[in-house]
């Protein structure tokens, strides 16, 4: 496909942003939109599960696809990533409890990966490493943009509409992007001699998922609880037994010999950091906005508009100055200390802060994420052959979202553990118990995000207590606050642990071919 012309390479390019678009619009616009949800149908102790179900079965399709897409060709995987990513956004919109819009977003994950895994790889097939810091900085730009409209777009929403459209409004857009690769792709035909690895896959989804498993219930039933170390035990033998298998097939899932490569295996490891850092600001600074200032879900999408625009600037800039210079070492350390600056200045916002110090503290995140995001898929496309392209791909993919998954339940821990310890030396005052409210409600961080609910239970006490209500959610928002500001410090932490590993990458130069 390197021998396309230009004008070919193109439109396939389009067709394939199109589908990477509507993976990620969907996965941005609930953001700002869970606390609402959450507010509708219940399960606030379930909230990062939303989160946690599409990354753990994303991340697991995404590893196999990898490989399998190097037999077969990306075209059947991505169209199939298109399809199952659609009905699972279909049937969110009809979920009625948590438990449901859970599965859902699991199904829509399955297509998740199929389609990132694939729209990534497709660069590699098109463009040698030297161009494709351009692409990889435009394939971040999708990202921003998707950043940039689905979280306001899922603000204004759900204060303006029924939730359901949240998952519903961008389905056309999949359906554009369906029928444009169906059309463009060109069909490869399956590579000779390459067996499916099923055992080795098995047992690959079965350590990625009980791992995460584990990760999960460890953070809401105890990390001694028999669930959790019954999951860990699962995730060691698996683990241990998809080793000996890979070590055994021909034609391995994921060859270990690309881990011997030491710019894939650091990359990767910086990928996993990152996504920490990434997925945490994303998913905890509606709870600031909306929990701590108060603010509806449309100004949450707005203020994390700041941190997108920079973004998309500045991926799309060093995308064009690596394909330029052919370096790109310096601009991921440049990236990573300053979006950990960003990171630690989101850990000192109060109660007090006002959005306009918010929105600086996200653009100089976006500034250094931005600076940061076409770098590592590159590193690792750049130091294997072609014929592991998919796979390798596939790694850096799985290393990022297994980031994103991990951390968020780490930090959605660390929150709880916080608010928990906070909550529990606070007593509601006796003159609030004396009314109507239920003791249960102000004890629940959920009611920050809903100032209707805040309205209604003014107007179910006497003014004499109003004063002491208010006093009382006060004392909420700063406990709120400071369980926050303990996630952020702690991604920012993360982060320079990234920059410290982007140290010892090993700058190669990159390829002017495929071959």
């Amino acid at each position: 496909m390197e021998n396309l012309d230009f004008r070919k390479k193109l439109t396939i390019m389009i067709s394939v942003m199109s589908a990477l678009l509507f993976a990620a619009l969907n996965m941005t616009i609930v953001g700002t939109s869970l606390p609402k949800i959450v507010a509708d149908i219940g399960g606030m102790d379930f909230y990062s599960w939303v989160f946690t179900i599409y990354m753990l079965t994303a991340s697991t399709t995404a590893i196999l696809v990898g490989k399998l897409s190097d037999i077969y060709g990306r075209k059947p995987f991505i169209l199939l990533g298109i399809g199952i990513f659609t009905i699972g956004g279909f049937l969110c919109g009809f979920s009625h409890t948590m438990l449901q819009l859970i599965l859902f977003r699991g199904i829509q994950g399955f297509g998740g990966g199929m389609i990132m895994s694939s729209a990534f790889t497709t660069i590699g097939d098109l463009f040698s490493p030297r161009e494709r810091g351009r692409w990889q900085g435009l394939m971040g730009g999708v990202f921003g943009l998707s950043s940039l409209i689905g979280p306001t777009l899922g603000g204004l929403i759900v204060d303006n509409l029924n939730w359901s459209w949240v998952f519903w409004i961008f389905l056309p857009i999949g359906l554009f992007a369906f029928i444009m690769i169906f059309k463009l792709y060109p069909k490869v035909a399956k590579k000779e001699g390459e067996k499916i690895d099923y055992f080795g896959s098995l047992t690959l989804a079965i350590a990625i998922l009980s791992l995460l498993l584990a990760v999960n219930w460890g953070g809401s039933n105890g990390w001694s609880s028999a669930s959790v170390l019954s999951m860990l035990a699962l995730f060691i033998v698996s683990f241990l037994f998809f080793i000996w298998i890979e070590k055994k097939v021909t034609s391995p899932v994921v060859p270990l010999s690309l881990f011997k490569n030491r710019i894939v295996t650091v990359s990767n490891i910086i990928s996993f950091l990152s996504g920490v850092g990434m997925f945490g600001i994303i998913m905890y600074v509606p709870f600031f906005v909306q929990g701590v200032l108060g603010r509806s879900a449309t100004i949450s999408g707005l203020t994390e508009m700041s941190m997108t625009l920079s973004m998309v600037a500045f991926s799309t800039l060093v995308g064009q100055l690596i394909t330029k210079t052919g370096k790109y070492k310096r601009f991921a350390l440049i990236g990573f200390f300053i979006f950990s600056i960003g990171l630690y200045l989101n850990s000192t916002l109060t109660t007090e802060s006002t959005l306009l110090t918010l929105i600086l503290y996200l653009m100089i995140c976006g500034i250094g994420l931005g600076l940061t995001m076409p770098i590592f898929t590159l590193t690792v496309q750049n130091a294997v052959d072609h014929r592991y392209l998919g796979v390798a791909t596939a790694t850096s993919q799985l290393s990022r979202q297994m980031g994103g998954t991990i951390g968020v339940a780490f930090l959605g821990t660390i929150l709880n553990a916080r608010m928990g310890q906070q909550l529990s030396e606070k007593s509601i005052p006796a003159s609030l118990e004396q009314t109507a409210i239920d003791p249960s409600m102000l004890t629940n961080p959920g009611l920050l995000m809903e100032p209707e609910e805040i309205s209604s239970l003014r107007n179910l006490i006497p003014e004499t207590v109003i004063a002491d209500f208010d006093q009382y959610l006060t004392s909420i928002q700063e406990t709120l606050n400071q369980a926050l500001s303990t996630v952020f410090i702690t991604t920012s932490i993360v982060i320079f642990l990234a920059f410290i590993m982007t140290l010892f990458l090993n700058e190669i130069p990159l390829r002017d071919s495929n071959e």
